[in-house]
This record gives structure tokens, C-alpha cells and sequence, in this order.
């Protein structure tokens, strides 16, 4: 039984009161019939409730014991009834506790013991079956403990199925943490590299111009320090999950980028929050790609919302001052877009389109359940 060490007192104290008290009546009933009770009789009552204290350390012994004890008290002609209670518990304790053989080996016991006792004429007629019942009511019991066990087994196995979907969530959890900590520090420290480099090189001779890109470091700079922070906060137990990113943001991502952007709507709809993200971070990183290998491009992001998906364009026209980070980063961005877009069940090309280059990308919309 799954129960704590503790409550076997409780058990061993509410069956020993149950046996003496209740085989009192019992013995009034079958007067006549069935021998009175006596000192012998109590203590044999009394032993299944003390095995019940010994069960957790030595659960065959003091089955057997409690069965030996059952024995006696019926081959003595004491009364039936109560007397079982203990040895049912007993047997329903091993079946619980992963004994089945040996507690199914004791029940067969048991009914042999039943059957030859009202076959030598300890009991005739209406009390053989009475014998027979009783072996039977047993039977129940066991069977009854086997339907528990197994429904334990079960949930305890749904409860297994469940800890290793939420560590299965939680691990996919944090890889969309990290992508997204990825994207964040790439197109910021990127875009203050570029805006610093600028700075630099326009800082004695076109001052202003210096100045508009010390404040984008800024913004920057404020902007990755959010965006982590964001992602950080899910690891605080209870911190609820919002998205760090969305289009309503776009137009902010775009002054930030410091580049000659255009954007085109065609269409509007709500979007999950997860299609969102994807769609902002795939534009994210490629005007991130247009700010190291195209500056001064002028670049067109265009948004046209379908009817079964949300497609997503990103084209530049070519680079017309020499590019600073030309050959920095991770060489991860293009494959990092192309994983958001498939993990979405979506589709991302990207590649040179004349002196420019452009990334479409198209992004199902989840199929509504009803």
C-alpha cells in the first residue's frame, strides 16, 4: 500500500478494533454453531494487526503470519467475519507492493486450506459454503487489488509521459530562448558596429552625422539590454511569457537599422504570436545582412497577408559605400531565418536578384481548430 510508514499504526489500531469489537457480535450471532471467544481467540485476532506494523520490513513474513493466525482461528471454531479483515489487507499489501506471484501463491493457499478444512467435517452444509464464500471474498479483494495496482501503474505512467513532455517543452523552451538571444545580439551589436564605424569616419568632418549615429548606438544598445532582459525573465520561476518581438515594432526596427527602408503592407490580420515573431526576426536579421554587406542600398520589406499564409520579401539594391562587416559574423543568419520559416511548416529562398539581394519567405497560417 502507498502509504506513509506513519499511518501503519493508525491501520494496525482501526483493524485490531474492527476484528475484536465486530467478531464480539459475530460470535453472538453464530452461538450455537461456532465456539465462543477466549483468551486464545483474542490473541489470534490480535496478531493480524500487529503484522500490520511489521509489513513494510518483512512483507512476506507477516503475511504469512496474519495467514497462519487466520488459520488457527477458524480451524479453532471461532466465529467468521471480522477475523479476514486483517489478512485481506495483508494480501492486497503485496499485490500493491509488486509481490503478485507471492500473494496470488498465499490466496491459493488459503483456499486450499478452506476447502480441506469443510471437507474433514469442520463445517457441513450451510457452513461449508459459508467457508467457500469467504475463500471467495478474498478472491475479490485480490482481484480488486490487482485493478488498483494496475490503475496506479498507469497513472504513474501518464505522470511519467507528462515529466518528459514538460522537459521535452521545457528544453525546446530554452533553444527558442537561445535563438532568440542569438538574433537579438547579432542585429544590435552588429548595427553598433556599423553606426560606431560610421561615427568614426564622419566625426571630424560631418560632426552632425556623427551624432545621429552615437544616438542609434544608443537606442541600441537599450534595445539589446531589453530584449535580453525579456528573454531572461523566463527563467524566474512564475515570470510570465510575452513575446519579445512583434511587426508592431517594425517601423522602430527600421529607423534602428540606419538603412533606406520601404515598407509595403498588402493586406491585414491578426497573427499568431509565434508566425509573428518568426516573420520580425526574419526581417530583423536581414536587414542586419543588408547593413553588413549592402550600406546605402535601399531596401523594400513587403508584407502581403494571404489567405492561407503570411508572406514575407526583403530585397536591397546593391551596396554603394564599402561595407564595414563584410565579412563578419556567425554565417548562421540565412539558415537561422530558413529554420524559423520550417519550423512553421513555411518555406525561406534567399540569394543575389541583380545587383541587389532578397529573401521571401512563407509562412503558413495554423490551421483553425473548431
Amino acid at each position: 500500500m502507498r502509504k506513509k510508514p506513519g499511518n501503519d499504526v493508525y491501520v494496525a489500531l482501526i483493524v485490531a478494533v474492527v476484528q475484536v469489537v465486530l467478531s464480539q457480535g459475530a460470535a453472538w450471532g453464530q452461538r450455537g454453531y461456532r465456539e465462543p471467544l477466549d483468551s486464545l481467540a483474542y490473541v489470534l485476532l490480535l496478531v493480524g494487526p500487529v503484522a500490520i506494523l511489521a509489513r513494510r520490513k518483512f512483507p512476506v513474513i507477516s503475511t504469512v503470519v496474519t495467514l497462519l493466525a487466520t488459520y488457527a482461528f477458524v480451524v479453532g471454531g471461532y466465529p467468521y467475519g471480522p477475523v479476514f479483515l486483517a489478512p485481506i489487507f495483508m494480501l492486497w499489501s503485496l499485490i500493491l507492493g509488486g509481490r503478485r506471484l507471492i500473494a496470488w501463491i498465499l490466496s491459493g493457499v488459503t483456499l486450499a486450506v478452506f476447502v480441506i478444512y469443510a471437507s474433514l467435517g469442520g463445517d457441513h452444509g450451510l457452513w461449508a459454503f459459508h467457508t467457500l464464500a469467504i475463500t471467495a471474498f478474498i478472491l475479490l479483494f485480490m482481484v480488486i487489488g490487482e485493478l488498483v495496482r494496475i490503475r496506479s501503474e498507469r497513472r504513474a505512467e501518464h505522470q511519467r509521459v507528462v515529466e518528459e513532455e514538460s522537459r521535452r517543452q521545457a528544453s525546446e523552451e530554452r533553444l527558442t530562448m537561445a535563438q532568440e538571444l542569438h538574433d537579438v545580439l547579432a542585429h544590435n551589436i552588429s548595427l553598433i558596429h556599423v553606426q560606431a564605424s560610421t561615427a568614426l569616419h564622419l566625426m571630424d568632418e560631418q560632426p552632425e552625422q556623427a551624432r545621429t549615429a552615437l544616438t542609434t548606438i544608443k537606442s541600441a544598445s537599450k534595445e539589446v539590454l531589453g530584449e535580453m532582459r525579456s528573454v531572461l525573465n523566463v527563467l524566474r520561476e512564475g515570470a510570465p511569457r510575452s513575446p519579445t518581438a512583434g511587426l508592431d515594432r517594425l517601423d522602430e526596427l527600421v529607423t534602428r537599422s540606419g538603412l533606406d527602408v520601404t515598407l509595403k503592407h498588402v493586406g491585414s490580420r491578426p497573427l499568431p504570436p509565434q508566425l509573428e515573431r518568426a516573420a520580425y526576426r526574419i526581417i530583423q536579421e536581414a536587414l542586419t545582412n543588408a547593413a553588413r554587406h549592402a550600406p546605402g542600398s535601399r531596401v523594400t520589406v513587403r508584407l502581403e497577408y494571404g489567405t492561407s499564409e503570411l508572406g514575407v520579401l526583403i530585397s536591397d539594391t546593391g551596396a554603394t559605400k564599402p561595407a564595414v562587416l563584410a565579412e563578419a559574423g556567425s554565417g548562421n543568419g540565412i539558415p537561422g531565418m530558413r529554420e524559423r520559416a520550417s519550423a512553421l511548416g513555411g518555406t525561406l529562398t534567399a540569394g543575389p536578384v541583380g545587383n541587389g539581394f532578397q529573401v521571401e519567405a512563407k509562412l503558413p497560417f495554423p490551421e483553425e481548430t473548431s
